[in-house]
């Protein structure tokens, strides 16, 4: 049996209310994207008469895919500026998703449309392409820069390829990766310059400044602002490091006004520490326990340069923290019954939740051998103290392993397919999961999971 939960029915409506809402914004982001690059097109449209021989067809599918560049250029960064209300309902993970489709697709746009312009334009002038080129570069205003900022744009693409990413550390590619800001600033002078739907449109020029003021404003508020203020706010430091399991510790931290920052359950903040090789970069962890006005705790698995390198933070190192984000929390919920699905150290956001959410909660931890079972004595006291549910699967010894398999699962949580399932471990376990989940019978909606690979 498992302790129960009966909210009052104005909360329960008030929830409900609060769920339909947040469950609204990841549909409604889409089709207002969408809507804006329907005005894109039809800035081109309204401004153009009519398209006649192939230098006007070039031209034309040249202007219009700049259009959709520039335009795309702003959502990229919008879906980055990790805006709460985005960040809480979508999803960091999937934020994180239609931001790399974008990116694609934003590079893509940017490099038909130098080819259709270049092109269309040497068909106009009646010259080749390399002398075109020449004289479109170095005689245009601003467009010396665009170029500039095209081949940036061009680099970042390159760079976040997945061949490439695999060659250099996650804080490389992120520092690599502020390029696109550089890249914005130098095309966006150059549409206005020469894009033939904004020279002498009054009313064009003062909507594209609105949109790019308008993301700038988001990123330097939410990317910068903000953290620098809840530094000051918060003055986190380290208090002490303490070892969970091999290669696994845990980071204490002190501070005022904690239980502020640090969000609900499920959620993870980016956190910045103040010490030699550390302060330039903020790598993502969950809390690992609820939040505390006083006391804030991360477990970290030693899996790169970063977290390896907490386990040797000394006390009293200053913290900066960003957040809190994602949408992995007990909003996600839509029946009585939850089941929590760990491996490794995914264990440390369904720690929080295993002590926070109501009602009927079951808690399934797989690592590789026993002692590799972090916050071990912490879960078996909540499960006391709920009267939940807790299964260790382990892959060493065999006698204690399971498969990750529907069969398996099934026989560890009966009624599995009335279950939610919040998930959360290595991508590899993480995709044979879901295949479990799915063949036992739960439906993808109720299956929640958030990857930090961003």
């Amino acid at each position: 049996m498992t302790a129960t939960f009966t909210p009052t029915t104005a909360t329960s409506r008030g929830l409900r209310h609060r769920r339909a809402r947040r469950s609204a914004v990841p549909y409604l982001v889409p089709l207002v994207i969408w809507a804006g690059a329907a005005g894109v097109l039809a800035l081109w449209w309204s401004d153009t008469s009519s398209v006649v021989g192939p230098s006007g067809w070039l031209t034309g599918a040249g202007r219009i895919t700049g259009l959709l560049a520039g335009y795309a250029c702003a959502v990229l960064l919008a879906l980055m500026a990790r805006v709460p209300l985005l960040d809480h309902t979508v999803g960091t993970d999937r934020l994180a998703r239609w931001h790399a489709l974008g990116g694609r697709c934003t590079v893509s746009l940017a490099l038909a449309h130098t080819l259709l312009i270049i092109w269309g334009s040497s068909l106009t002038s009646h010259t080749n392409v390399v002398r075109e080129t020449s004289t479109l570069v170095l005689d245009y205003p601003d467009l010396l820069k665009g170029t500039i900022g095209f081949l940036l744009l061009l680099l970042t693409g390159v760079l976040s390829a997945r061949a490439a990413r695999r060659r250099m550390s996650y804080e490389t590619w992120h520092y690599l990766h502020f390029a696109t800001y550089l890249a914005v600033f130098l095309t966006f002078g150059h549409q206005l310059s020469n894009g033939a739907d904004f020279v002498g449109n009054r009313t064009a020029q003062v909507a594209w400044y609105a949109l790019f003021l308008g993301v700038a404003s988001l990123i330097a508020w939410y990317r910068f602002a903000v953290p620098v203020r809840r530094g000051l706010r918060h003055r986190l430091r380290v208090a002490a490091v303490h070892p969970e399991a091999p290669g696994i510790v845990s980071v204490h931290l002190t501070g005022h006004r904690l239980d502020e920052l640090g969000g609900a359950p499920g959620q993870f903040l980016r956190w910045r520490f103040l010490a030699r090789g550390l302060w330039w970069t903020a790598n993502p962890y969950s809390l690992s326990a609820p939040a505390h006005p006083g006391h804030l705790r991360i477990t970290v698995k030693t899996a790169g340069g970063h977290s390896a390198a907490l386990a040797r933070l000394a006390p009293g190192t200053r913290v900066w923290a960003e957040g809190p984000y994602g949408s992995f929390t007990a909003d996600r919920r839509t029946v009585p019954k939850v089941l929590l699905l760990a491996g490794g150290v995914g264990i440390t956001p369904l720690r929080t939740l295993f002590e926070t959410l109501p009602g009927q909660v079951t808690l399934v931890y797989r690592a590789r051998r026993p002692e590799d079972l972090a916050l071990r004595g912490e879960l078996d006291a909540i499960a006391a103290r709920r009267r939940a549910t807790v299964h260790y699967v382990v892959d060493e010894p065999a006698a204690y392993s399971s498969p990750l398999t529907a069969r398996a699962l099934s026989a560890l949580v009966p009624d599995l397919a009335a279950h939610d399932v919040y998930l959360c471990g290595p991508p590899g376990m993480t995709q044979a999961a879901i295949r479990a989940l799915r063949e036992a019978g739960v439906p993808v909606r109720r299956i929640h999971h958030e990857s930090f690979a961003l």
